[in-house]
């Protein structure tokens, strides 16, 4: 394609009605391709059926667009973007949900951490048939643990140290640990599996459930 003929294509192309565009932002921030995003993961459910195993995480689209909803990330290469929550088959890579972070999400209880809102909602379409789900220590937590066991799916994801429901043995600091020891604390439906690196001390949660059928 020609410089001239993108140029004109770019010109006229729109992804929805600029004259309703107004009204739709009142209720929809992610309004003027809101329609295209979603038709794209329809279409990706659709056209894939994942494995047994599931990854949950954030990814920041880089953007210096102004609107509402962009973020501003020190911590990844590009600076400033759109923030998406991500749910990826793990052997291919291949997206099967997301949804853009906007900002406040209306829908959410205001007990429910945002982690914890943002897994189930990516992973409602698979649960119940004993897949896996892993996360990082943002998202990881034991009522998520559970609300997942209930719906017949197990998660692996590091979790941070300070979270009320570790044990207290797992939070106290004992600089006589040798290095790489393990420890493993286990309940009824759960294991936290502490690991000393000789930095801060890795953490990991693990749901216990029968794997996937085949």
């Amino acid at each position: 394609m020609s410089r001239h003929d993108f140029t004109e294509i770019m010109r006229f192309i729109r992804f929805d009605d600029r004259n309703q565009r107004s009204q739709r932002l009142e209720t929809d921030k992610f309004a003027m391709i809101s329609e295209v995003w979603y038709k794209f993961i329809d279409n990706s459910q659709n056209c894939y059926k994942p494995g047994p195993y599931i990854t949950i995480d954030e990814q920041l689209f880089p953007t210096k667009a102004r609107c509402r909803f962009t973020q501003y990330m020190p911590n990844k290469p590009d600076k400033f973007g759109i923030k998406f929550w991500l749910a990826s088959d793990v052997r291919c890579k291949y997206i099967i949900n997301g949804f853009p972070y906007l900002g406040k999400e209306e829908s959410k209880e205001p007990s429910v951490p945002l982690g914890e809102f943002v897994t189930m909602k990516l992973a409602e379409p698979y649960v119940g048939c004993g897949r896996n789900i892993t996360t990082d220590n943002f998202f990881t937590s034991l009522p998520l643990t559970t609300k997942l066991l209930a719906k017949k799916t197990t998660i692996v994801g590091t979790i941070r140290a300070n979270r009320k429901e570790l044990p207290r043995l797992a939070k106290l600091k004992n600089d006589d640990k040798p290095l790489f020891s393990t420890k493993l604390y286990r309940s009824n439906n759960c294991s936290v599996c502490m690991r000393e690196s000789g930095y801060a001390p890795s953490i990991s949660m693990k749901g216990q459930l029968r794997p996937m059928p085949k």
